[in-house]
């Protein structure tokens, strides 16, 4: 039985008023999506669940992990395996503490559909990682029925 080598992620969809917080990742070479709006989430440590890695996460990124965050969905390709958990982002974007990353905003579906967004950090339009934006078009999607 061949080992599996693909990432295993916990990634959080936070919305507020229709909106969704996305982190515009570092535009550092050597990580996955260079430059690109995400989720905030990442690795799955060894001996942590899904869940436990989405919290802890969201807590180190922005230091705020919302009560109650609910499994969305899992999404697996070739680079990855995506825990999917979702949530209402119910504290303001001022009282949130960007600990990793380049910058955060809400994004509209308007800017998801357009497949990128303007950061105040950067001074320019950056795209939206292609994984990420299909997330939440599915999830988008979904949630309108």
């Amino acid at each position: 039985m061949s080992q599996d080598h693909r990432h295993k992620v916990a990634i959080a969809i936070l919305h507020q008023h229709g909106k969704f917080l996305l982190q515009l990742r570092d535009d550092i070479p050597s990580i996955p999506y260079p430059g690109h709006w995400a989720f905030f989430g990442g690795h799955i440590e060894p001996g942590e669940s899904p869940y436990e890695a989405m919290q802890r996460e969201l807590l180190e990124e922005i230091g705020y992990a919302p009560a109650a965050l609910t499994p969305f969905d899992c999404y697996e390709d070739t680079q990855a395996v995506r825990y999917v958990y979702q949530g209402a982002l119910d504290v303001d974007l001022s009282q949130l503490v960007l600990n990793e990353g380049w910058d955060m905003a809400l994004v509209t579906l308007e800017d998801i559909r357009r497949g990128d967004r303007y950061s105040q950090q950067a001074n320019q339009v950056r795209p939206l990682g292609k994984p990420h934006q299909r997330i939440l078009l599915d999830f988008i999607q979904r949630t309108a029925s």
